[in-house]
């Protein structure tokens, strides 16, 4: 699929919000993965429409779920799509220097890092994802409630780290999502 390159966030979102109800649809990737893409975008870089910060669980293919191709998305994955300092020099890249208008941090239900931060059993280099999960959703038990507080956490952290306010009156949007592994459904919320 084409893209402008330099939409707003709005024009970003509604692409977004368009590939996932394509996805639901769908067996296959739906996105241009075709060699004169690749070469396309070898000769004249990237640029993505749009930055993701999704969880590394196998089961949540962001450019699937938004039937992306070679060049649209710029993906961050970490599991719980915890926000640290290097998912913020990867968001300021791809703000600054790609020209994203629209940054989305997105959970999914039945999370395994969030799972193991409702039970509290994490330790080992996995406890400082939990940690910071645990940051967010305080004693929430409810899995979809607590990974939309962990969401929400993530995003007030961008906000809060990166000059938003500057970058808001350019355009830019942060914003907060919820991938439903049971159906594919993305809820923005």
């Amino acid at each position: 699929m084409a893209h402008e390159i330099g939409i707003s966030a709005r024009e970003a979102l509604e692409k977004l919000k368009e590939g996932n109800a394509r996805y639901l649809d769908s067996c296959v990737n739906m996105g241009d993965i075709s060699l004169k893409i690749r070469k396309k975008t070898c000769r004249e870089g990237q640029h993505p429409y749009a930055v993701l910060i999704a969880c590394a669980d196998s089961r949540v293919i962001p450019e699937s779920i938004f039937s992306a191709g070679i060049g649209e998305l710029f993906v961050i994955r970490v599991a719980g799509n915890v926000i640290d300092d290097h998912q913020l020099g990867s968001i300021e890249y791809a703000v600054e220097h790609l020209g994203c208008q629209l940054v989305v941090v997105m959970g999914h239900t039945r999370c395994g890092a969030v799972g193991a931060a409702i039970r509290k059993e994490a330790n080992g280099y996995i406890k400082y994802i939990t940690d910071e999960i645990r940051a967010a959703i305080g004693e929430e038990t409810d899995d979809f409630k607590a990974s939309c507080l962990n969401v929400q956490r993530s995003v007030r952290l961008i906000e809060e780290n990166l000059d938003i306010r500057a970058m808001e009156e350019r355009g830019l949007k942060v914003l907060g999502a919820v991938y439903h592994i049971e159906d594919g459904h993305v809820d923005f919320l």
